[in-house]
């Protein structure tokens, strides 16, 4: 998958750095060249022993190493290779790469490459919703970086959202999208996503736990792959992702809308965990507690987005539905799929035990004509590599 390609890895200071020794392992699987620049703080976590030894190569670590200095080594590594690549990037390092600083090896090639270069953002979540560190990712895509993750799940400090560093596996799959051919190119793809709020009255709404993870990872590992994708997302807890055209809606109403207006398109994904009923009437005012009791809320069956897009005269010619199930997974799975005339459900178990609603990882059964397919519990951004893979080779 990259037999030749020659990969600088930066790795900076924080507990992911941990991963990137897995990262190193599947890249030299890949068939990647790998040399490994170790930054101070990086060697705080992983050693550069271990580094090496994954690497079978060399580890740069120090900008003023007489031996390398005398043949202008900074200059050297920051040319030789395909592509650098910072795994993990602090919030720190964006920022000294926004900066242009060059006080340290790790800085002063990518300070003075003529490559491309992508980053896997990793630090916690308040660090990573900071408008300081923010303002340095639109900066840093502005200039080209490319940026992988960062996901959103549990951190080592005890605080759950968006900070993680993309798994390997991700990052494999992103630099390997880099370099090799675009399946997707100039297909169209349609993704829903994220839960939806339907209201009761101006302050209240049905709603359910989805977060949008995995619909946001489907959406960006297509992206990856070359398509040009509609993301339709409810109101989700993680940010839509990037270079795709969003369209933000509340309703279910809202989002057979808005999913009909992003029509044509080759495919379409339903992941998103849209609510089977409204309120029949929606109160004007915020309902109050009186002494006449309960108040009575009749309701409403909402719009069937998955059915309408599997029998609309624009259908998709892959038509795929996610079935979240707490009991008889793959029968009630199965049988939703005849139901919806859908081509594939993707179905997985989202009873409280598991912790998939809402959680980073995901254990999902793929259930065609052909029969069921159950794939291991994986971070949600390998299933969606998976998935967007399997799509790529239904449609080539």
């Amino acid at each position: 998958m990259l037999a030749g390609k020659r990969i600088t890895l930066i790795i900076g200071g924080g507990i992911a750095a941990y991963k990137s020794l897995d990262l190193i392992r599947q890249l030299r699987r890949a068939g990647a060249q790998v040399t490994p620049v170790l930054t101070r703080a990086g060697a705080e976590f992983v050693t550069p022993l271990s580094v090496a030894a994954l690497a079978e190569a060399q580890v740069f670590q120090d900008l003023f190493d007489l031996k390398d200095e005398t043949e202008m080594g900074h200059i050297q590594l920051s040319r030789t290779s395909d592509l650098l690549v910072v795994a993990p990037a602090t919030a720190n390092m964006m920022a000294r790469m926004v900066a242009g600083l060059a006080d340290d090896l790790a800085s002063t090639l990518l300070l003075a490459t003529d490559k491309p270069v992508m980053i896997a953002p990793a630090m916690n979540v308040r660090m990573w919703q900071h408008p300081a560190t923010q303002r340095n990712l639109a900066q840093l895509r502005a200039d080209g970086v490319q940026v992988v993750g960062p996901n959103v799940g549990d951190m080592a400090c005890g605080e759950h959202g968006p900070g993680r560093m993309a798994e390997p596996a991700e990052i494999v799959a992103a630099i390997a999208a880099h370099f090799g051919p675009r399946p997707l190119a100039g297909r169209r793809v349609l993704v829903t996503s994220g839960p939806t709020h339907e209201p009761i009255d101006p302050v209240r709404y049905i709603a359910n736990r989805s977060s949008g993870a995995q619909g946001t990872a489907i959406a960006a590992a297509l992206r990856d792959l070359g398509a040009e994708v509609a993301f339709v997302t409810g109101p989700a807890s993680v940010p839509a992702p990037e270079a795709v055209q969003v369209v933000r809606v509340e309703t279910a109403r809202e989002m057979l809308k808005a999913a009909l207006g992003a029509l044509p398109a080759e495919v379409a994904v339903c992941a998103a965990a849209v609510a089977d009923w409204r309120v029949a009437q929606e109160f004007t005012q915020k309902v109050k507690k009186t002494t006449q009791g309960i108040p009575l809320l009749e309701f409403s069956e909402n719009p069937d987005i998955l059915a309408t897009l599997s029998t609309h005269e624009q259908r998709p010619r892959l038509v795929i539905g996610f079935a979240a199930e707490t009991e008889e997974v793959i029968a009630h799975a199965t049988a939703k799929r005849a139901r919806k005339g859908c081509d594939w459900i993707v179905a997985n178990d989202v009873s409280p035990a598991t912790g998939i609603m809402g959680g980073a990882e995901n254990a999902v059964h793929l259930i065609t004509e052909s029969g069921v397919e159950s794939w291991p519990r994986l971070p949600k951004g390998e299933v969606a590599q998976r998935l967007a893979q399997r799509i790529a080779e239904a449609i080539a």
